[in-house]
């Protein structure tokens, strides 16, 4: 039978109501032979009159369902509930119209226990309604055949009869509507939650999901193979007992560093790629860990990791060749750059101007190529952690606000409005800048980064305007770099600060650019403890934000006014030269290098010209080169011929050939 385009089908029935009805049936035989037994057996006076209308038959038809019922009840089949049901419903239908049928048809005293039957009779499906609308067909049939044609006896019996079926027809099918529509999201449920388990089963990466109770509650196999637990051992354990990290130095690591423990209490992602693992072996790994936090309310985490050991290693090596190369290239081409600018300086050389755009051209390409060989070296600083970090406190405000200046005229060239956002504030003879903002922070790796922001911002912003401002709470400053720029398409934003990473469209191709500044910025950022993001939209321009943390005003003044007080009784007059310990073995041999170089005077201010800026007529390089005075050498400081050796032997390690 079909209904509405769906199937009338019996219910599934669960063993709780399987139980149920087993308990109404058996309820229902007990009933009709406890009436039968009272008034066969009790005397006469107490005798209840309704007793006397259950015969023989029905009282035999209760008792076999009762012993058949009761039987069940005690030993109920684990499978095959639906039908265990459809028949214990027969049965009971059985004795019921029995008893109807043996006591007086539709005149019985029982009737009522037929209505209550055939009510239910949809939940088992269209097969049993038609069971039952036969049996009260045949019923008409033996009663008009008995006592002849009786128009209230018929009346009576379609009433009673057939008005609960289709009462249970109307009223089961609805039913059935609203379960199908269960059972179809109950279906797609089922189908996602399966497809999900796929996907978390095939990844390579281990896979942990931690109750907020710190309990294991589900394990991939890659995780499983990572630290060498089987799935059965590591469900409903703490996750501590089975992921061991441990720092770089085998010490367990404390709370406030653990990315679990951090995601746990505060229900937000973390990510940590500097902690090892203690597999089940003690074998320690680096591993990269990512949380993420379940639900609103602390419901749990999911735990993403996977081993790093073999990548980090190849970084290494990378970056390690990346730092040598650069290093060893750079020295050519700051000699190349010189030459150049000595060729481009009227007191060093006479050109004609068609050779001298040739040289111009030649000695922006070797400045931008100097450039390159820095990032690429600073990078390698920042990756291995030979970048330094010299905090200091500084007023925010007037940092910027020198950085903005100094960039003016590359904006002036582009004709751009040119905006920097702080309000500044005349007071008498000086000039102020509102709200004033410090931090402890590198001013080497402030400026850098806020200098990229605006250049680039000056750089992909054919026309309109550039804003600076900053702006901050009690824990945080922000400095905002905003132009009505290019912008950034959608897919590229997630891209944006990954090494060598440039956003290729017809835009901008014209534009240079090695893919570094942005990589190289961000590092810096979280050397400061800071973050840099972005907001873009295409073609409607980006605002790029570098967060970094506030300093308390009190605090950074007395910090301020105390080291001022303290300078005049450390700095005493030295006739010595000061030891150059920040200087990095690496420079100091180029130094040295281009000290000794006889042909270019870096002493000079206009060696290195431009067309647009000629250098004043000095004199020409004498052919005796004098004595060069050499400064007073901590004895712990290489040499020269170490710091060659050193780079000789890290040329053979990474089979890059000697230089001619």
């Amino acid at each position: 039978m079909k209904k509405g385009g769906i199937y009338f089908k019996p219910h599934a029935i669960s063993r709780f109501w399987l139980r149920r009805l087993c308990e109404v049936a058996l309820l229902s035989c007990f009933t009709i032979i406890l009436l039968y037994a009272w008034a066969r057996f009790i005397p006469t006076g107490y005798q209840l009159p309704i007793g006397l209308s259950v015969s023989d038959l029905a009282a035999g038809v209760a008792g076999i369902g009762s012993l058949i019922v009761l039987i069940l009840c005690f030993w109920l089949p684990r499978k095959h509930e639906t039908g265990i049901g459809i028949f214990v419903y027969l049965l009971t239908v059985a004795v019921a119209a029995t008893t109807i049928i043996t006591s007086g048809g539709v005149v019985s005293p029982f009737l009522v226990m037929w209505i209550i039957v055939a009510i239910f009779a949809g939940f088992f499906g269209a097969i049993i309604l038609g069971i039952m609308g036969l049996l009260v067909i045949l019923q008409i049939i033996a009663t008009s055949i008995q006592h002849g044609i009786n128009v209230q006896f018929i009346i009576g019996y379609l009433f009673f009869g057939f008005l609960p079926l289709v009462f249970s027809l109307v009223l089961w099918i609805r039913r059935q509507k609203t379960d199908n529509n269960t059972s179809s999201l109950e279906n797609k449920l089922s189908a996602v939650e399966s497809k999900s388990d796929v996907v978390i089963n095939a990844i390579d990466d281990g896979v942990l999901a931690i109750s907020k109770d710190g309990n294991i509650e589900l394990i991939n196999p890659s995780a499983q193979q990572i630290i060498g637990w089987d799935q059965g051992d590591a469900l409903g354990l703490n996750w501590k007992s089975v992921l061991k990290l441990v720092t770089s130095d085998g010490k367990d690591v404390e709370d406030l560093e653990n990315p679990i423990v951090q995601s746990l209490s505060k229900n937000q992602p973390t990510h940590n790629d500097k902690l090892f693992l203690l597999t089940s072996s003690e074998k320690r790994i680096l591993v990269s860990i990512v949380s993420s936090p379940v639900g609103t309310d602390g419901e749990g985490i999911i735990v993403v990791f996977r081993d790093i050991t073999k990548e980090k290693a190849e970084e290494r090596e990378q970056a390690e060749f990346i730092s040598t190369a650069s290093h060893e290239m750079r020295t050519p081409v700051a000699s190349i750059e010189g030459y150049l600018g000595l060729a481009l300086n009227p007191a060093t050389a006479h050109i004609d101007e068609k050779a001298r755009d040739f040289i111009t051209k030649a000695h922006e390409s070797a400045q931008h190529l100097g450039r390159l060989f820095q990032d690429l070296l600073d990078i390698s600083k920042v990756e291995d952690g030979r970048m330094k970090n010299n905090p200091k406190i500084i007023n925010v405000n007037e940092f910027l606000k020198d950085i903005f200046d100094g960039l003016a005229t590359k904006a002036s060239e582009k004709q751009l409005n040119y905006i920097f956002m702080p309000d500044i504030i005349d007071e008498g003879k000086e000039k102020s800048l509102q709200p004033i903002f410090y931090a402890n922070i590198d001013p080497d790796h402030f400026r850098e980064v806020v200098s990229n922001l605006i250049e680039n911002a000056i750089k992909y912003t054919p026309s309109g305007e550039v804003v600076v401002n900053v702006t901050g709470d009690d824990k945080q400053i922000s400095v905002s770099v905003k132009d009505s720029g290019i912008g950034i398409p959608a897919e590229d934003i997630p891209h944006l600060f990954q090494k060598f990473y440039r956003v290729d469209n017809s835009d901008t191709r014209e534009i240079g650019g090695t893919g570094l500044g942005l990589y190289l910025s961000r590092r810096l950022a979280e050397a400061m403890s800071g973050n840099l993001r972005v907001e873009s939209k295409y073609k409607e321009g980006s605002t790029f934000y570098l967060e970094i943390p506030r300093m308390n005003s009190s605090e950074a003044k007395q910090r301020l006014e105390s080291a001022e007080a303290e300078s005049p009784k450390d700095s005493t007059p030295d006739s010595t030269v000061p030891e150059e310990t920040e200087i990095a073995a690496e420079e100091k041999a180029e130094d040295i290098t281009t000290e000794n170089n006889s042909e270019i005077v870096d002493s000079n201010p206009a060696a290195i010209a431009t067309p647009e800026n000629p250098a004043p007529a000095v004199s020409t390089v004498p052919t005796t080169q004098p004595e060069i005075p050499q400064p007073v050498r901590n004895s712990s400081e290489p040499t020269l011929a170490e710091i060659e050796e050193e780079l000789r032997r890290k040329r053979q390690q990474l089979s890059i050939p000697d230089r001619e």
